[in-house]
């Protein structure tokens, strides 16, 4: 009887599966309370899929011939739709009948409210996508994904005159999942080309964070030159694999052999140079819950050991460690080098949520040596919105070319943003210096290449500043580098105010005895989205002569404030609901001296 009461109720499951028709050659059938089947019939390129952001994550099985290509997640619309995001077709109709089979999270008490989802009303196939910009606080020179959610950026390389830049992408939605590796290309680091995803999941699982190296002397047997990157498969387990490109890195092919470190602790995230005094590769592996980096060796990219270990007690332990990165830098003023360890942190950041740390010391091709005592805590940046940031391999002229997230994990799915989600920070280039305390620092100073974004400046004359404020206009559009000089010798503290007519301010203070730069953006703009977000952020100056020079980059939804000498850096976002129009400075405790501003728009 058992048998025989099954049977009826297939039977009767197939009878009461609904099927309507939605665009030209998308045929939907509804299947039960949360299983919906998708035909595709027609011979155009993209399914234009309606997305909601409140609702949970469909689960969708992208079948061709019956059989199971891909597996994605999309907030598929329930009630109304945020906006639309393309599954591109061609991978999957060239080879044959192309099928989605859907599993909702959505509980609904029969099929028929299953089928009233807006969804599938509105799901249809198109030629092409538009990706023109719909947001307000997309920015106007920072990179950002054309749509999706975007975060860590990976396997940076720079060869033939191109940098490359793959970042943590979700091509399916603008909140973290389906976790491919984006990928955009540029000529000069500051206007950037978007290309197509270059690492997809497999069976392995998810893509997530690593680096790439070009093998010039064809240590892998892929080819002399073959870029060859390195990522963490995040399936039940997380493991290390590699893929190689031979087309410079368009296009990736996995290695048959992966997972290449089968580790069983939770370690991702690989970062992998060449060390020529032992004329092998080196990697860094994200130890991430203990706390400390792993550091291994290989002659052939494919077989590793490990060396040694970093990290248990040292700096920041209060987060999950991640995204690892190291290299040697010259020290300022010396013929010095010394080797730098950065460690991405979340939790644990000065400010609560991610941050960037690092350690100074010495490295002999096996071991990392810190020279701080354990207890020093280093930042590359004071702001709340810099993480996973990692280096380029292989920048010209010996720089060290760095780019960040510019995001926290904190509110990174809450920001007021649809469209996209995320942009990274300008690019960076990084040094050493040794300050007061005789502690080496790193650093930090946009790379040259953001100085061509420049339009015709504004120049305002040197004054004296007090309790009543000057205040300088800035472009309509609020898009600008302003380059402030100025000198604290006689005042306690001085205030560089952002503002608009809505009342909207970010304040920004030079403290005189602290030696501290701090940043409010309690007023910036909207900032309800997240309690984590209205805060003041402050920064060592490193400066004991009281004069400088403060470079302030504003775009529509962030301020990078840099000293001139790169001696701290600090990046916050903003979403004003208008432009700010004008910047305002202050002196508290007496009178301070502004040297000179100068205001370019951005181009």
């Amino acid at each position: 009887m058992k048998t025989i009461f099954r049977k009826i109720t297939i039977v009767a499951a197939l009878m009461c599966a609904t099927a309507a028709q939605a665009g030209d050659g998308v045929t939907i059938h509804q299947l039960g309370d949360r299983n919906t089947m998708v035909r595709i019939d027609g011979d155009k390129r993209y399914l234009i899929m309606p997305v909601q952001e409140s609702m949970p994550d469909a689960k969708v099985d992208i079948l061709v011939n019956g059989n199971v290509r891909q597996t994605i997640f999309v907030r598929l619309a329930d009630s109304q739709i945020d906006y639309t995001v393309p599954l591109d077709l061609a991978p999957y109709t060239r080879q044959g009948r192309v099928m989605l089979n859907i599993i909702s999270e959505v509980d609904r008490t029969h099929s028929r409210e299953a089928s009233d989802f807006v969804c599938w009303e509105e799901m249809r196939l198109a030629e092409g996508f538009d990706s023109t910009n719909r947001e307000q606080y997309r920015p106007a020179y920072h990179h950002t994904p054309l749509w999706g959610w975007m975060n860590d950026p990976n396997g940076m390389f720079y060869k033939d005159g191109v940098w490359h830049l793959y970042f943590q992408a979700n091509p399916y939605g603008s909140k973290w999942q389906n976790m491919n590796w984006g990928h955009s290309t540029s000529t000069d680091l500051v206007h950037w080309t978007h290309q197509p995803i270059a690492i997809e999941p497999n069976g392995l699982g998810s893509v997530f964070s690593g680096s790439c190296v070009v093998d010039h002397n064809n240590t892998a047997g892929f080819g002399r030159d073959a870029v060859i990157a390195m990522y963490t498969s995040a399936g039940h387990s997380q493991v290390q694999s590699l893929a190689y490109s031979t087309d410079n890195g368009q296009t990736f092919t996995n290695y048959s052999g992966n997972p290449v470190i089968p580790n069983s602790r939770e370690m991702r995230d690989p970062n992998m140079f060449w060390y020529e005094p032992t004329q092998s590769w080196v990697l860094l592996l994200a130890n991430a819950l203990e706390q400390e980096m792993v550091i291994l060796s290989s002659k052939d990219l494919k077989t590793w050991t490990e060396e040694s270990h970093f990290g248990k007690g040292y700096g920041s332990q209060f987060g999950v460690w991640e995204c690892p990165d190291m290299f040697e830098l010259p020290v300022a003023g010396t013929k010095q080098t010394k080797w730098v360890l950065v460690c991405n942190i979340n939790p644990g950041g000065p400010f609560g949520g991610s941050a960037t740390q690092y350690f100074v010391g010495s490295f002999d091709g096996h071991k990392f040596t810190c020279e701080s005592p354990a207890y020093v805590s280093k930042w590359m940046d004071y702001g709340k919105d810099h993480y996973a940031t990692v280096s380029w391999s292989g920048a010209p002229n010996g720089r060290r070319t760095v780019i960040g997230w510019m995001s926290n994990w904190q509110y990174s799915n809450d920001v007021p943003t649809q469209q996209f989600r995320s942009a990274n920070t300008l690019p960076r280039d990084l040094a050493l210096f040794m300050g007061e305390d005789g502690e080496a620092y790193v650093s930090c100073v946009p790379s040259p290449e953001v100085e061509t974004l420049r339009g015709a400046v504004s120049a305002h004359e040197g004054t004296t500043v007090g309790a009543e404020a000057v205040a300088y206009s800035l472009p309509e559009s609020g898009v600008c580098e302003i380059v402030l000089d100025y000198n604290l010798k006689g005042c306690t503290a001085m205030d560089i105010e952002l503002r608009n007519d809505a009342d909207e301010r970010v304040v920004m203070t030079f403290d005189v005895a602290k030696r501290e730069f701090a940043m409010n953006r309690a007023k910036s703009g909207i900032v309800k989205f997240s309690r984590h977000f209205p805060v003041t952020t402050i920064a060592p100056t490193h400066n004991s002569r009281m004069s400088g020079t403060l470079r302030l980059f504003i775009d529509r939804c962030s301020v990078e404030a840099f000293d001139g000498e790169g001696r701290f850096a600090m990046t916050n976002l903003v979403f004003p609901t208008k432009p700010y129009t004008n910047v305002a400075v202050r002196a508290q405790g007496g009178k301070a001296k502004v040297n000179g501003v100068k205001i370019y728009p951005l181009k």
